[in-house]
Parts: C-alpha cells; sequence; structure tokens
C-alpha cells in the first residue's frame, strides 16, 4: 500500500513536471510571433501608443486582432498610421499595417503588414475545444509603460457560453440583428485573469501552441478601475472558428 502510494505521488510530480516544461517550450515559440498594436502619430510625445495585442498568422505578412482595438478612426490630418510593434524591450521594430478583414459581431480584425514578415503562430481547425482544456495567452496586459515586455497567463477553458449583442434602439433591430438573438454564438468562459490589454492575445494550448482562440473581453465585478486593483479572473475569448471564417474570405 505504501509503495503504491510512492508511485502514485511519484507519477504525478513527473506528470506536473512535463506540463510545466512543456509550457516553457511553448511560450518561448509563441513570443516570436506576439505583437503590440496600436497608432503611430508624429506630431504626439510618445509618437507611439499601444492600443492592444495581436498575433502574427498566416505566411507571417498578416496579424489577427480584435475588432475593437483597431476600430476608432485615424486622424489624417496629423498623418496617423495604424502600427503593429514586434521585439522585446524599449526599442521595439515598428511595421506599419492596414486593415484588410474585419468582422465586428465577432470582434475579429486581420491586418496586413505593408513591408516586412515575422513568425506566424499555426491555427487550430477544430471548432471548439472541450472545457477543462489547459491554455494560456501571452500580451500586453499594462500596454508598454516599461517598454515591450509580453507577459502569459495560463487557465483553463471553463464553459462555451452564448453570446447576445443587445441593440442600444429599436432601430438597430434589423432581420440579421434579430437573429443574432434568436441564434447567439458561442465564445469561451476561460478561468484565467486577464486586463484590457491583453485584448486581441491569441490563446493556445500549453502543449502544442495551437492557436485556439483569442480573448476579447474581461468580467468586470464593479468598476473600470477595479480591473487592476481587484481583478474578477473571468476571462472570455472568441473560438479560432471564425478567424479561419474570415480568412477564408480574403
Amino acid at each position: 500500500m505504501k509503495k503504491s502510494l510512492v508511485f502514485i505521488l511519484t507519477l504525478i510530480i513527473l506528470i506536473s513536471f512535463t506540463a510545466k516544461a512543456n509550457l516553457v517550450e511553448t511560450i518561448a515559440k509563441i513570443k516570436p510571433s506576439v505583437v503590440g498594436v496600436g497608432v503611430y502619430n508624429p506630431l504626439n510625445s510618445p509618437r507611439a501608443s499601444l492600443q492592444g495585442t495581436g498575433f502574427v498568422i498566416m505566411l507571417g505578412q498578416h496579424v489577427a486582432t480584435n475588432y475593437h482595438v483597431v476600430s476608432n478612426s485615424l486622424d489624417e490630418n496629423a498623418n496617423e498610421k495604424r502600427v503593429i510593434f514586434a521585439g522585446i524591450g524599449n526599442k521595439p521594430e515598428i511595421y506599419f499595417v492596414e486593415i484588410v478583414s474585419s468582422d465586428p459581431v465577432h470582434d475579429i480584425a486581420i491586418l496586413k503588414i505593408i513591408s516586412g514578415k515575422l513568425p506566424a503562430v499555426k491555427l487550430s481547425n477544430t471548432e471548439f475545444k472541450p472545457d477543462g482544456t489547459q491554455v494560456a495567452f501571452t500580451g500586453f496586459p499594462i500596454g508598454a509603460v516599461l517598454g515591450l515586455y509580453p507577459v502569459t497567463h495560463r487557465g483553463i477553458i471553463s464553459a462555451k457560453t452564448p453570446v447576445v449583442t443587445p441593440s442600444s434602439n429599436s432601430n438597430q433591430l434589423t432581420i440579421a440583428a434579430l437573429k443574432r438573438l434568436r441564434n447567439p454564438f458561442y465564445t469561451y468562459q476561460l478561468d484565467a485573469t486577464a486586463y484590457p490589454g491583453n485584448s486581441g492575445s491569441a490563446v493556445y494550448l500549453h502543449d502544442t501552441g495551437e492557436v485556439i482562440a483569442i480573448v476579447n473581453k474581461v468580467f468586470v465585478k464593479e468598476t473600470k478601475e477595479s480591473v487592476l486593483s481587484d481583478p474578477s479572473a473571468i476571462t472570455y475569448a472568441i473560438p479560432i472558428k471564425y478567424l479561419n471564417e474570415l480568412i477564408e474570405k480574403l
């Protein structure tokens, strides 16, 4: 009995160690594909501002992020440009990008790097992963106050939950909107802590780094200010199937 207990404990420790080792390797593989998404304004100080996170896809010349990260219009009079930031530290590389496709309903946008190429992630081709799947996501939760330093959080898929986007007034209740109310799409609820800067982060599997979703919002318990001081540890992510569908339309 005693030998069996020792064997079981040893096996648990070995499995835990292997899982951690796999995650370390996976993070190292994912980081070069994680970018900051922001705006460059030559008249501002600082000239560049970080608005969210993105990740490189396809052949290395496109970036996926949330639609709400890039939905604000640019100030053409100030010659504002949309950019991504790559690398780690105080002097990241800046690449100019343009929006080539977007899906506001599922909060997804695809950007094209105007000049240059970066390592791309591998996207999952499965529709949904089961509850309990171990995941991680890497992004910029507090922006770039101290430089560009990607941060990784981990957790599990807690549930697959329906999402309904309410209309602010009756004029927006189109046939398409009513159809969405009757047939809402599904999103992942994660048992993991994310912050506003994580919007657009790739959610990937611990062991392979295969991307299965995109972080798009966090549950706020009280006020927006409490997101940083008292996070809810409830994060929502858009399944990658919707990004795959958008890619097919390019």
